[in-house]
Formats: structure tokens, sequence, C-alpha cells
């Protein structure tokens, strides 16, 4: 098939464009740089059907786009870091609901099946507990993390309002905490960021007391439920959690991650961000009944498998 896949060159996509090439699939990625990196890309660059083209889906999609005939359209263009995503706040709305619009336009102009890549940042800071999909969410929409929950909720309206009127068949991932692999360092996500400070023998930052939890899904896990829902046929299923529901605190990780890099790093804790999510956990039932999918990866192979990437990243930096 001809794939289209925004945000290819970041962390999910990189993973996904690298799936979809191994399958012979033609794949065009597009991004515009802010957090993916182009070496994520060197796997898929050796494909003679992969290309990438830098571009901003706020901006109006080049013409050449327009007139591709894609089978797959993924949008996973958009930070996912709430440093990152609080930058820019004003491009990060954009992006979630201008780049949606587009790239669902350009799904209804040639047929393609379109997937939205969501969050489990749609439930807020959630008082159902794990979340299902028919969970409406407990979302501040006036607060600092609004431009990313606020964005994707609307995007997820988008896509849904779209299907409805037939003008594309749409799927609707909410991805759960993903890592592995690719991760930056510097975005502000708990792996990541506790991994990196771990190596350098830096002082781990707990936000609040670290009771706060978590529920990590590897990387590869996340990729095969995205293509397990694009590929689903059928009537519209409406949104599909995509995680791991295996729950951990904050502060279980850290002390986890310190004990699996023999690291010196002591615990500090800082003050929570505000809306900061308290219990993260989603109910995956939905998943497994729709596509026959659930997680694989536990968390000691998965982060085993993050710390060596972010070793030899350091080793070449240095």
């Amino acid at each position: 098939m001809k794939i289209l896949v925004a945000g290819g060159a970041g962390f999910l996509g990189s993973h996904l464009c690298d799936r979809l090439t191994r399958e012979g699939h033609d794949v065009t990625a597009l991004d515009n740089l802010m957090t993916g990196r182009l070496q994520n890309l060197t796997n898929a660059e050796a494909s003679l059907s992969f290309s990438f083209w830098s571009h901003d889906v706020t901006e109006p999609l080049p013409s050449w786009v327009l007139r591709e005939r894609f089978d797959r359209i993924y949008n996973l263009a958009c930070p996912a870091s709430p440093p990152v995503y609080q930058r820019n706040p004003e491009h990060t709305m954009l992006t979630c609901v201008v780049g949606a619009q587009q790239l669902l336009a350009l799904a209804a102009q040639h047929g393609a099946r379109y997937l939205q890549a969501s969050t489990s940042e749609v439930y807020g800071d959630p008082e159902e507990h794990p979340q299902r999909e028919s969970y409406l969410g407990a979302v501040n929409v006036t607060g600092p993390r609004a431009c990313y929950d606020e964005g994707k909720r609307a995007a997820e309206s988008l896509c849904l309002d779209f299907d409805r009127h037939q003008r594309c068949e749409v799927r609707i991932a909410r991805i759960f905490n993903t890592y592995g692999p690719r991760m930056r360092p510097d975005d502000g996500r708990v792996v990541s960021s506790f991994i990196d400070q771990a190596l350098r023998g830096e002082e781990l930052t707990v936000f609040g007391p670290g009771d706060q939890t978590r529920s990590l899904c590897y990387v590869q896990d996340t990729i095969e439920g995205l293509v397990a829902l694009m590929e689903h046929n059928g009537p519209q299923p409406g949104p599909v959690n995509i995680g791991n529901p295996a729950e951990l605190s904050v502060m279980q990780l850290a002390v986890q991650i310190i004990m699996m890099t023999g690291s010196p790093s002591m615990i500090v804790n800082q003050r929570l961000p505000q809306d900061d999510p308290r219990r993260r956990c989603p109910d995956v039932s939905k998943a497994a009944a729709l596509l026959g999918w659930k997680p694989t990866t536990n968390l000691q192979d998965g982060l085993l498998q993050t710390i060596i990437w972010c070793q030899s990243q350091q080793e070449t930096s240095t």
C-alpha cells in the first residue's frame, strides 16, 4: 500500500515507518523536525520505497501530497512531551486541530483510511480507574496542559464527524505512556528523564510524592496495536485504548531504573505540576476483543532495551 505517516521522524512515527517499510509498503513521512530527528529514520531510509519530506501540518499541504493517492494515512504529528507542547501552546493546538483537518480532507479526497494518534490525556486527571473508552474524562480546559488535551479531544471530534458523514473511514487510538529506544532524553517524559539522569549520576527528579501512577507500554507493542487498529475491518469501532495495564508508581519506576543502571543517583522531590494525572491505567479489554491485541513486553525487558539505547547515545555524544 501507499502510506503517509505525519510525524514520521518522531519517536513513535519512526518506529511505525520501520514497521511499514519492512512489510514492503511505499511509505512517505512528513515531519517539521520540531521534536523528530532524521537519525531516527536510518532504518526506514534503507528502503527504496521510503521518502521523507520536511513539512509542518499546520501549513497547507504541498501540492504533490494533494496529488498522491494514499491508501492509509497515520496522523502522529504533535509533540507528546508536556514541557515541549506547553512551550508553544498555540502551535500545539493548531497541530492537533488544523493538522487533523487537513489530513482528514486528504483521506476523504482519495478514499484513504485514516488513523488518529490520540492520547490518554483526553481522560485528564481521571476519576475512573482504570480508564475505559466510554469514560468522558476530567480535563481542565483552561489549564497549561489544555493545548494538548483539548487539541486531541477536538481532533477526535473531527475524525468521527468525517466518519459519520461518510467522508472517510477513521480509526482513533488513545495511546498511553509509551517508552523505548529513540526517546529524546530532554523531552521531559518520565522514563527518558529518569534513565538520562541515572546514567549521568545526577539526582532523579520525582515530581510530587511519587505515588502517582503510570502504565508503561513498550514501543513495539504500541506500534503493533496501531497497525492492528488501522487494519481492522468492520463498523466504526470508536476510540480504542492502546497501552499496558501493568501499573506502577513513579517512585517505584525511579527505584527500578537506579537499580538497573547501577547508578549512585539519589531521588529528590519537586513540586507536582498543575493538572498532572494522579493515576493512569488503561482498560485494554476493547483492544483485546476487537483486535486480538495485548502488550507482550514486560517492563524489565523494555527498560533494559531503552537503557542500552540511551547509553549508546551518551557514548556517541561524547
